[in-house]
């Protein structure tokens, strides 16, 4: 081992201060150690833009994730108001349709001749060339009901004969016009069942996609 000569100067670490660029000693970037008020103001001005900047994303963050959350909560209202209206027109339908039979029954029971005095009325056209009419019911006072039906007849410009042959069975009020090229029919029962699945099939194709019930203080 070779002893160091007493001439030589002391090493000294590497600090890494000595820049090279293209070959060329350039000198070191130091750190400001010192700011004038100008520079302190623009940093704190700076600083304070960056921080509410952040502050407005952060609120408009939590704004769009409560909108988004509101949003969903009426969805869920809309569809739970909806299915209410739905069950809301289905009762009254049902209600107006019970309502509506018990009054039709009722004015059946006084009044059981009105039907196929109705029915005459109407087919007065079809019936007009045929010599007799032949009306099948269950009635309990038939003479009664003939003369009813001959009445009905002449006023409707019938010139053939009306006979009513009682057949028990039928209920009340139901009746078999037959006329040799033609008949028709009425069961007070039979047309109740029709209106009753048709207001069903009205109510199932409905379904959830009909006009909003409106509000008690919206206009009529």
């Amino acid at each position: 081992m070779i002893p160091p000569s007493a001439n030589a100067e002391p090493l000294r670490r590497f600090t890494f201060d000595t820049v090279f660029e293209g070959g060329r000693v350039i000198a070191p970037v130091k750190p400001q150690r010192s700011f004038t008020l100008e520079e302190v103001e623009a940093a704190r001005a700076e600083a304070f833009a960056a921080g509410e900047r952040s502050a407005i994303a952060e609120a408009e963050r939590q704004s769009a994730a409560a909108l988004a959350q509101v949003g969903g909560v009426i969805r869920q209202a809309m569809g739970a108001l909806a299915a209410a209206a739905h069950a809301h027109r289905s009762g009254s339908a049902e209600l107006a349709l019970t309502a509506a039979r018990k009054v039709a029954d009722a004015a059946l029971e006084r009044f059981p001749q009105a039907p196929v005095e109705a029915a005459l009325q109407a087919l007065s056209r079809e019936v007009d060339a045929a010599p007799r009419l032949m009306v099948r019911c269950a009635s309990a006072d038939p003479a009664r009901l003939e003369a009813d039906l001959a009445r009905a007849a002449e006023d409707a410009g019938y010139p053939g004969q009306v006979t009513v042959k009682n057949e028990p069975g039928p209920p009340s009020a139901a009746f078999v016009l037959d006329w040799g090229e033609g008949r028709a029919a009425f069961d007070p029962a039979l047309a109740a069942a029709r209106i009753d699945a048709a207001l069903q099939a009205a109510l199932a194709a409905e379904g959830l996609h009909a006009e909003p019930l409106p509000l008690s203080g919206d206009a009529p």
